[in-house]
């Protein structure tokens, strides 16, 4: 488990992090997210003890990092695939890694299998493409097979086939019992792996918990209605108090979920073709709640939020 309270870092005048608090929970995949500049990166830095909070306190399973008798059999991390010695292989990197920790030699040849490296296990990492580097840092992270894990970015460079290798690999990590801590910018990829979401923005805590939570506070459910009686149909909906707008052949109707506009549609003897319920997206919920803490938009965006705000 990881648990901050407070966390504040200032760089002179700059607030990155901003009285975070928030749970990190075992046996779930938590999602980090935020727009560039929130402060993600450097929270990592301060879980994983690289750099000192201004004020308040994060503690993994109750320790500071600083205190843990041997990290990487508690905490594995990869914040810079890259972060490797170009001339040394992907096996000598790790067998480096296992020595400075006391960990058994032959545990390197296990998790560069586990990761779809053993083939390419002596040559050099320099060589390596970035979806390459992300697997070797993964490897290097479960060197201690920890019980925390926190992954900046692991996705990055990797393939369609490395993608879902590496979802399905969280989601296992966390049913053995994992807490699994992990950062990224494709939304609709944490979509797929996240169960618990930990958002920011300017550094401070916009939402924490579930997907389903998440997506339901910021977007609006609908229901996507064909029918070859849309005029007659949208007059009767108006008249129970929901709202329509639109959508070509059809019309999307918010305050009634399907059932009663179905009851409805019956009621009235309307024919219907198609009774959709209309989800709202992790991108959609995101983009709502975030905007505002956005370092960097276009000048349409910040054109529309103006005038969001005189509105």
């Amino acid at each position: 488990m990881i648990e901050a309270t407070g966390l504040t870092k200032h760089y002179g005048r700059t607030v990155a992090v901003d009285n975070l608090s928030f749970t990190v929970s075992e046996g779930k995949v938590t999602g980090f997210l935020g727009p560039n500049g929130a402060g993600k990166s450097t929270t990592m830095r301060m879980i994983l003890g690289l750099d000192r909070p201004t004020s308040g306190d994060v503690r993994i399973d109750g320790q500071h990092y600083r205190d843990l008798h041997q990290p990487l059999r508690t905490v594995g991390a990869l914040l810079d695939a890259k972060w490797v010695h170009p001339n040394r292989s992907a096996r000598a990197h790790l067998r480096w890694l296992a020595a400075a920790s006391k960990l058994p030699r032959s545990r390197v040849d296990e998790v560069l299998d586990l990761v779809g490296l053993g083939g390419v296990a002596d040559k050099n990492a320099g060589g390596f493409s970035l979806g390459m580097s992300q697997r070797l840092g993964i490897a290097a992270a479960l060197l201690g097979d920890p019980k925390v894990l926190l992954f900046d970015e692991p996705v990055n460079g990797l393939d369609p086939e490395g993608i879902l290798w590496i979802r399905k690999f969280m989601h296992r990590l966390a049913a053995e019992g994992r807490t699994v801590f992990v950062s990224s910018h494709l939304l609709s990829e944490m979509a797929q792996t996240a169960q618990d979401l930990v958002v920011i923005g300017r550094g401070k805590l916009i939402h924490q918990g579930t997907v389903d939570e998440f997506i339901a506070h910021a977007t609006e459910s609908t229901v996507l209605v064909r029918s070859p009686e849309l005029e007659k149909l949208g007059e009767h909906l108006l008249g129970a108090g929901a709202g329509i707008s639109d959508d070509g052949d059809a019309l999307r109707v918010s305050g009634m979920d399907s059932a009663a506009i179905g009851e409805l549609a019956a009621a009235k003897q309307i024919t219907l073709h198609e009774l959709s319920p209309q989800v709202g997206s992790l991108e959609q919920a995101f983009i709502q709640l975030t905007g505002d803490s956005v370092e960097y938009r276009t000048a349409e965006a910040a054109q529309r939020a103006g005038q969001e705000e005189r509105a």
